[in-house]
C-alpha cells in the first residue's frame, strides 16, 4: 500500500472511529472483547482499503465492513461455550446525587437488543444512527422494503421483550 494511500486510511479510520466502537458496544459485553472486535474490524478494514472505490461514502462502507466483521465473528463466537460474564457481577457504590436512569434504560435496551438475531441487531444499529432506509438497504444488501419489513418486525420483537 502506498503512503498516499496509508495516509487517507489512517486519516479517514480516526475520522469515523465511532461508527466501529458502536458496532463493538452491539456485539460484545464487556472492555476485552470489545478491543478484539475493535481491532478484527480495523484489521478488516486496512486489508479490504485498497478495493474501496469510493461508489459509496465511506462511512457507509465502514459500516459493511465492520457489520460483516462482527456477524462473522458473533456466528464463530456461539459455537464456542459459553461463560458467565464478570459484567453481570460486578458491583457499584453509587452516590446519593447520581441518577442512573438513563443509564438502566441503556442497560435494559442493550440486553433486549442482545436477545435480537445478528440481521436484527445491525438493523437497529443503523435505525439509531438515524440512517435511512435507503441507506439500511445498501449497507445490509438487501432491498429497501425487505429493510422496512424486517425493522417493523424487530420494533414489535423488541416491545414483547421490554415489555412482556
Amino acid at each position: 500500500m502506498s503512503k498516499e494511500l496509508e495516509h487517507s486510511f489512517v486519516e479517514q479510520l480516526e475520522k469515523h472511529q465511532n461508527i466501529v466502537h458502536k458496532v463493538c458496544r452491539l456485539y460484545t459485553n464487556n472492555q476485552q472483547a470489545h478491543n478484539d472486535l475493535f481491532q478484527e474490524i480495523t484489521i478488516q478494514l486496512w486489508k479490504a482499503y485498497p478495493k474501496f472505490r469510493g461508489d459509496a461514502k465511506f462511512s457507509t462502507w465502514m459500516y459493511r465492513v465492520g457489520l460483516n466483521t462482527a456477524i462473522t465473528l458473533y456466528r464463530k463466537s456461539k459455537r464456542r461455550i459459553t461463560t458467565q460474564e464478570f459484567d453481570a457481577i460486578q458491583f457499584k457504590i453509587k452516590a446519593e446525587a447520581y441518577d442512573d436512569t438513563e443509564e438502566e434504560q441503556l442497560k435494559l435496551m442493550y440486553q433486549a437488543v442482545h436477545q435480537l438475531n445478528d440481521i436484527e441487531k445491525a438493523l437497529v444499529f443503523l435505525y439509531l444512527e438515524d440512517k435511512n432506509y435507503k441507506e439500511i438497504s445498501d449497507t445490509l444488501g438487501i432491498s429497501e422494503v425487505n429493510a422496512r419489513v424486517k425493522m417493523n418486525r424487530v420494533k414489535t420483537k423488541l416491545k414483547t421483550i421490554l415489555n412482556p
